[in-house]
């Protein structure tokens, strides 16, 4: 964990799996990311009908915001993920979880999941999109 972000884990609650309860930031700098969806560089959504696939490419997309921005996804402290079917996204949780320890390694932001009837890009292909924040050193 950064200097600048420690995790919250009050001693009421079970220990957390996977998330957090809550990051604490000691920052000047926090970089709101627009919600994600599985576009390439070209605008072509990848990975139709592949939640995994599209998991991946928004986490590359995640990165490039952040990168851009001077950081890295340790920085993130929190991300909201909007599916269009959660039993799907339980599903493949484990396949999931691989890919985010790819870009995330065992770092843990406060996550919420959250089942949607619709977002703005599912006529073409989308099925899930992630929005976050990020707080910089």
């Amino acid at each position: 964990m950064k200097g600048h972000i420690s995790t919250v884990l009050p001693r009421t609650l079970p220990k957390p799996k996977g998330f957090s309860y809550g990051m604490e930031v000691r920052s000047d700098r926090v970089v709101f990311v627009a919600g994600q969806v599985a576009v390439n560089v070209v605008g072509a959504m990848v990975g139709r009908g592949d939640l995994v696939a599209q998991f991946r490419q928004i986490c590359a997309n995640l990165q490039s915001v952040i990168t851009a921005a001077g950081g890295e996804m340790t920085d993130f402290v929190k991300l909201t993920i909007y599916v269009l079917d959660v039993a799907e996204y339980k599903k493949n949780l484990p396949a999931i979880g691989e890919v985010y320890r790819e870009y995330f390694g065992k770092h843990f932001p406060a996550m919420t999941l959250v089942g949607v009837r619709d977002l703005f890009d599912a006529a073409d292909g989308a099925m899930i999109e992630i929005e976050g924040f990020a707080a910089l050193a």
